[in-house]
């Protein structure tokens, strides 16, 4: 079911951005993919930062390879965990000492804050709750929720590459998830972001660093 990926670990090394991947097995048992954010406000033409996103998701074929992922991590037994952000209301931040953010984007109750319809959620699928900021487990029941499923490893895919990925990774390594970072199922706003975020700060902040065709491939 699943099998070991033999690439030399030292930093960094090639893989689609030139990052490290490391000789690493993934037991499905113990492993979740955190499906970070795949809202239509992002990822569906409408969408109020779809605009934004449209270069490197379209430079990744990033929506297809989240896709791919989330198939082929069902089909392989792995859990699938939606982490979504805060979905805003009116007034949802007023009195607020040091609020920032996304307010107006991803708003409650309309189809902005629906996820992309190849995303959608399945039977067996987890969905925490909304993080408010750009960390999936500040504030949430995220660390929780992997807890009570024996779920030690983490496979971060979503929006975007170098805010609420990178935030939810580097909390799930100080809360001692091994941490894989795909390379080409995010998005961010342009391509100086990605390349940031892929290029130098995956590398410094995970365990591992694979395309997400290197991760299919280790289970099947």
């Amino acid at each position: 079911m699943y099998k070991k990926l033999y690439l030399i670990a030292l930093f960094p090394l090639c893989v689609s951005f030139g990052v490290n991947a490391q000789d690493y097995d993934y037991n499905p048992s113990r492993t979740a993919i955190l499906l970070v954010d795949p809202y239509n406000d992002f990822l569906s033409e409408g969408g109020l930062l779809y605009a934004m996103s449209k270069e490197t998701l379209d430079a990744n074929n990033a929506i297809e390879n989240m896709k791919n992922l989330v198939t082929a991590a069902r089909a392989a037994g792995l859990k699938i965990i939606y982490v979504p952000h805060h979905q805003s209301r009116e007034g949802d931040k007023t009195g607020w000492k040091f609020g920032r953010g996304t307010s107006g984007v991803f708003k409650a109750g309309t189809w902005a804050a629906e996820y992309h319809p190849d995303l959608q959620m399945q039977p067996g699928d987890i969905e925490a709750r909304q993080h408010w900021q750009s960390s999936g487990f500040a504030n949430t029941d995220l660390d929780f929720l992997l807890k009570q499923h024996g779920l030690d490893h983490v496979v971060l895919a979503g929006m975007r590459a170098n805010t609420c990925i990178e935030s939810t990774a580097r909390y799930a390594v100080e809360l001692g998830y091994h941490t894989t970072m795909l390379t080409d199922a995010v998005g961010a706003f342009n391509m100086r972001e990605m390349e940031a975020a892929v290029e130098i700060d995956y590398p410094v902040i995970s365990h591992n660093v694979l395309s997400t065709g290197e991760f299919i491939d280790l289970l099947n």
